[in-house]
């Protein structure tokens, strides 16, 4: 569990947040009340999609994420901008490590902005600052 002097720094920086084991699955608790879990979850697959080495290995992982999160009517579609979701598509002709780098900074910027000032607001964050 952090302490409340850690769990405070996430108001202001959603990236030590993410980074944070604990900080994330508070984070993904909440979003899952908000039924907005995708969000997160199309975070996390982009950063172990970065990690893989093996050509073979990222197509299968790219793939994987495209079905899951990217293409219309997804299990777990996330909301990009269709410009976003072209330049997404394209990338993944030849999978790169950068393929889902437009995509996640949209999603990353979205769960700024949108999901982490209420999940500050929330009685989820408001247990672990006490």
């Amino acid at each position: 569990r952090p302490s409340p002097e850690e769990a405070l720094q996430w108001r202001d920086s959603l990236e030590k947040l993410l980074q944070n084991p604990y900080g994330l699955t508070s984070f993904r608790s909440f979003l899952r009340s908000e039924f907005s879990e995708e969000n997160a979850e199309f975070w996390v697959a982009c950063e172990d999609y970065k990690k893989t080495k093996s050509p073979v290995k990222m197509a299968e992982k790219a793939k994987k994420i495209y079905e899951e999160f990217i293409q219309t009517e997804a299990p777990k579609e996330v909301n990009i901008d269709h410009f976003t979701k072209a330049v997404t598509m394209k990338n993944l002709v030849e999978p790169s490590p950068t393929s889902f780098d437009m995509a996640q900074k949209r999603i990353f910027a979205l769960m700024e902005k949108d999901s982490l000032p209420r999940f500050v607001r929330s009685e989820f964050y408001h247990e672990l600052i006490k």
